[in-house]
């Protein structure tokens, strides 16, 4: 197999090499790691973990030929965004308080998959803390959209994104707080799964702890790679589930919900012909969209959004990791290290966030937004709500961090904070309703940028989720590679 070969496979391609012969894990890895420093001035990666990588790849190897019995990920190296804990390889957060970090333990969602013989290849950058949606990060570098460097690659899971979309990686990790795995899944033409966290505590499907956190009751962790099949592997891994291939849902009959109002307001031309391109060849494959609009949501989620991140974030949940992790550190010296101007924007509404605004999100409007989504499914029969995962294409690399951005010519309102507005729009309500969702390529805009869409599903339907994507997949087709 030629190196060009290598990467351009996925996860379950790359295992079935494994184990038909034709491939071994060390091989794999060499080629990943110079496909990774080949591609450095992305910005993909903050550590490379080239000693470690090979090491494990060796190992699986040798236990393949001794016969032994291998986990079902057997030397598939993974990008692990770098605020997820991996025991002796440093976790920034992509911030310089924790730049000499090393975990003593793995994130609990990451024991699953080294178990079953998974390799950390990189720890992925991100946007400074996660607080963001471009990966612009001023401690570490920005991050490049494969497709165009000159643009981003969504945040704050960009880092992840964009290694897996280049080939340094067939499949990783993200985390996901409003929009944080999907927009840039949907950015680099990639796929990823918000998976279901409902109230953040019992209905959560992946475990929350272990990673550097904004809000333990919305962020979660969430599979990322370049087709369905593969995040639907990641995500068997992660909660138990059978690894045998998922079988794509039947598209004639599906009911899904197409909420016109809010969701598709507003969109860039490119991106909304798109998708009307995408919802028509769904409805002849016999998709049935019901068009109806999901009452009352953005007004609730505006109500539960900044008020329940922002001060989970700022009075209880970094401040417990720190003391978990055992870091000698408070909250106030590593806000003091940040170096990204738009996240220290961020925490003077953080400190005036008042708790009254976060009892009430939690108390009323959560279960509002909660009950809107249950009633709408139920009420229209749908197994989920079709959108713009994103209004706009990736919009150019922002130096100065301005914040402004412009739809169809038109500059959007919200001054240093109107992209990320316009950035997360369509996925955080259904972030903060805790319900899961997954992203995936639509096609691609007359400039060769990747445009995606999303389906969110009732609590607990990922798998369901995920067989609706695979029959979407086979028929949109996946993005062609970045030319780069």
């Amino acid at each position: 197999m030629t190196e060009s070969e290598m990467l351009e496979l996925g996860a379950v391609e790359a295992l079935a090499a494994f184990a038909d012969g034709t491939l071994s894990s060390e091989a794999y890895v060499q080629a990943l790691l110079a496909r990774a420093e080949a591609q450095r001035s992305l910005n993909s990666w903050i550590t490379l973990n080239a000693q470690g990588a090979l090491q494990a790849a060796r190992a699986v190897d040798a236990a393949r030929a001794r016969g032994d019995r291998l986990g079902a990920l057997a030397g598939l190296p993974l990008y692990i965004k770098d605020n997820i804990d991996t025991r002796g390889i440093r976790t920034t957060g992509g911030t310089p308080a924790l730049g000499d970090f090393v975990p003593r333990a793995d994130a609990p969602v990451l024991e699953p998959l080294l178990a079953a013989g998974a390799i950390v290849l990189a720890k992925a950058s991100l946007h400074e803390l996660a607080f963001g949606s471009t990966s612009s990060n001023a401690a570490f570098g920005f991050v490049k959209n494969p497709y165009d460097t000159g643009r981003i690659p969504g945040g704050s899971s960009g880092g992840t994104a964009a290694g897996i979309a280049a080939r340094i990686a067939p499949a990783g990790l993200g985390t996901d707080t409003g929009a944080s795995v999907r927009h840039p899944a949907s950015f680099c033409g990639i796929v990823g799964l918000r998976p279901s966290v409902g109230n953040g505590g019992g209905e959560r499907r992946y475990a929350g702890g272990g990673v550097v956190p904004i809000s333990r009751t919305r962020d979660t962790p969430g599979p990322m790679a370049r087709t369905v099949a593969d995040v639907a592997l990641l995500d068997a891994v992660v909660t138990g589930e059978s690894t045998a291939p998922l079988a794509p849902a039947s598209l004639a009959g599906l009911r899904l919900g197409l909420p016109r109002a809010y969701f598709w307001d507003n969109l860039d031309r490119e991106v909304e012909a798109v998708m009307n391109t995408a919802v028509q060849r769904l409805r002849e494959a016999g998709v049935i969209f019901v068009e109806a609009d999901l009452q009352g949501v953005p007004e609730l989620n505006a109500q539960v959004s900044m008020p329940v991140a922002l001060y989970e974030f700022y009075y209880r949940d970094l401040e417990a990791y720190l003391k978990e992790e055992g870091l000698q550190l408070t909250l106030d010296e590593v806000i003091a290290q940040v170096k990204s101007p738009d996240v220290q924007g961020i925490f003077g509404i953080a400190k005036d966030m008042p708790k009254a605004a976060y009892d009430e999100a939690m108390a009323v409007h959560r279960p509002k937004l909660v009950a809107a989504y249950a009633d709408h499914f139920a009420q229209h029969a749908v197994e989920g709500v079709l959108f713009p995962t994103c209004p706009i294409a990736p919009p150019p690399i922002d130096p100065e961090f301005t914040g402004s951005v412009e739809i169809n010519g038109m500059p959007q309102p919200g001054g240093p904070a109107a992209l990320f507005q316009v950035l997360i729009r369509n996925v955080d309500p259904g972030s903060n309703a805790g319900i899961p969702g997954l992203a995936q390529p639509a096609g691609m805009t007359g400039g060769g940028l990747p445009v995606g869409l999303e389906i969110d599903g009732p609590l607990g339907s990922d798998r369901r989720l995920l067989a609706i994507g695979l029959a979407i997949e086979q028929l949109l087709g996946k993005p062609p590679a970045p030319d780069l």
